[in-house]
């Protein structure tokens, strides 16, 4: 009996290739991903792919294709896109769709994000669960559908992209900038010269500087994955060096970016939410933002200071992208640098919030670190993770040593003490792991908060 359990994540499809993830999986997953949208409703008469740099993007796109052919539907193949791609020719094209990559992860890893027509994603209790079952039963089936007859167009949309974003944000009267980006090997050397450069619009008032822009699913320089500091760190010296006035860092599938200023250092995904959490809702004046409980406590602030109504939300862009539906907000930010934007289609796309960055910094004329210090107001540490051998416990006993505290417990546990600090401690979805984030006005207060609540936790 086939077992996808490992492959088929709470969100997305994600495994070793060829170990877990082989053209005939991704073949029976294209029959699947057909037969589930028509029996909840929707219009599967043809999918719009795309995959990334990674060297079996193709075959396992080509694979899935046929898998959909098969099932009876059309397929509309764009080649090589970032993830945010995908989701801009799904929305503007009205088409569910399938993006092949596995975004920060190694280079042995490919996997699939499903989203239905007009970018809405594809989760586990959303379609996901009946995607792998009815692969699994394929799989099984020695007289599965053969191949139907192929029905697969290609066609380049990067300039449409391009086009787009830059509709939603105008560059063309900032001050100049020069801006060094770190693709890391991924999507953004492909992206950042058709939005940002003269490849496919005019030029705008930015000298692009590239680092690692050739397109090579072996990250020959360093993972894509700009969360772990140790990543940033030829960026930010390239900043340092060169004298550039903010750096850009893109993960793997480019749908998250990091901002580093002038010094080299990291502007906070919490004070990015905040400042384009501002500038959308100077544009639509009273709107709702969504913010994940792990940001800064400064961003429901700043929200309400711009007069719009924060919105807290679970971890995950599952959640943030229901409540962003469910009470049409304008613009939700995470922690972890995922942006999401009303204006597409409530997806997430960081080159997006990279431009809302650029037309901040340069509709002004300060340097970027001490621009983004209004948005910087507190201390914080960071995600902490800890192993752990039975999670809920440990978080039992933190929530015993703080019993004069403010709980909360919409996603873990938050715990708020009178003096405005307050953390979060979540269990990991997949790995035996606590996660910590704490938060206070003063850096020596965040600092003996933080180490009195993993005293508890790895005790």
């Amino acid at each position: 009996m086939s077992d996808l359990s490992k492959l088929v994540k709470a969100y997305d499809v994600r495994g070793i290739v060829p170990d877990q993830f082989d053209e005939s999986v991704a073949r029976a997953l294209g029959t699947a991903f057909i037969e589930m949208l028509r029996e909840s409703g929707d219009n599967a008469d043809e999918i719009v792919i795309a995959h990334d740099m990674r060297e079996s993007g193709p075959g396992l796109a080509a694979a899935f294709a046929r898998g959909a052919n098969a099932a009876g539907a059309a397929v509309l193949n764009v080649g090589l896109a970032s993830t945010d791609g995908l989701y801009y020719a799904s929305g503007a094209l009205g088409l569910p769709g399938a993006m092949f990559t596995a975004s920060h992860n190694p280079a042995q890893y490919n996997g699939i994000k499903l989203c239905r027509a007009g970018a809405k994603p594809v989760g586990q209790d959303s379609g996901l669960a009946v995607v792998r079952q009815r692969a699994e039963a394929l799989l099984d089936d020695l007289n599965a559908e053969a191949d139907g007859p192929a029905r697969v167009e290609t066609r380049d949309l990067l300039a449409d992209y391009a086009q787009h974003l830059r509709s939603l944000v105008d560059l063309t009267a900032i001050r100049p900038l020069k801006v060094i980006v770190d693709a890391g090997n991924g999507m953004g050397g492909y992206t950042v010269p058709a939005v940002l450069g003269d490849q496919v619009l005019p030029a705008l008032p930015l000298e692009i500087v590239p680092l690692y822009f050739e397109l090579d699913g072996s990250f020959p320089n360093h993972e894509a994955n700009p969360l772990d500091p140790a990543n940033l760190v030829d960026l930010q010296n390239a900043i340092r060096e060169q004298g550039a006035d903010i750096g850009v860092a893109f993960d793997g599938d480019a749908d998250r970016c990091f901002i580093i200023d002038e010094n080299g250092d990291p502007v906070s995904p919490s004070a990015v939410t905040a400042l384009v959490a501002r500038r959308e809702l100077a544009k639509f004046p009273g709107s709702t933002v969504i913010h994940n409980l792990i940001t800064s406590a400064a961003v429901p602030e700043i929200i309400k200071e711009a007069g719009g109504t924060p919105v807290r939300s679970r971890v995950g862009h599952s959640f943030i992208k229901a409540e962003m539906a469910r009470t049409n907000a304008v613009f939700g930010g995470e922690h972890s640098a995922h942006y999401y934007f009303r204006d597409f289609w409530f997806a997430d796309t960081g080159m997006l919030a990279a431009m809302h960055v650029l037309a901040a910094l340069g509709g002004q004329e300060r340097p970027l670190s001490e621009f983004a210090a209004e948005y910087e107001r507190y201390s914080a540490s960071g995600e902490i993770n800890s192993t752990v051998a039975d999670a809920a416990a440990k978080v039992a006993e933190v929530r015993a040593a703080f019993a004069g505290a403010t709980f909360d417990e919409l996603d873990g546990l938050t715990v708020s003490l009178p003096d405005g600090a307050w953390f979060n401690l979540r269990a990991s979805n997949t790995e035996p792991l606590l996660r910590l984030n704490v938060e206070a006005a003063k850096p020596d207060r965040m600092a003996s908060l933080r180490d009195e609540v993993l005293a508890i936790v790895r005790s």
